[in-house]
């Protein structure tokens, strides 16, 4: 059991259109609080390349 101790605890990880029925209350909260951060990264990742994209078209139209 000392082995399972000093290994590191697996990150929990989603995979789109997994069964939900095996997992915990706790584990589904963790898993929603994780795709709202991922959320928010992939939007403020979004803004940026637009941001980038408008610049660009605005410098070739000059």
């Amino acid at each position: 059991m000392r082995e399972e101790e000093d290994r590191p605890k697996k990150s929990p990880e989603h995979v789109i259109g997994q069964d939900l029925s095996l997992l915990s209350l706790f584990e589904l909260n963790e898993r929603v609080e994780l795709l709202r951060a991922e959320i928010v990264r992939l939007e403020a990742a979004a803004r940026a390349k637009a941001a980038a994209k408008g610049a660009a078209e605005s410098f070739f139209k000059s």
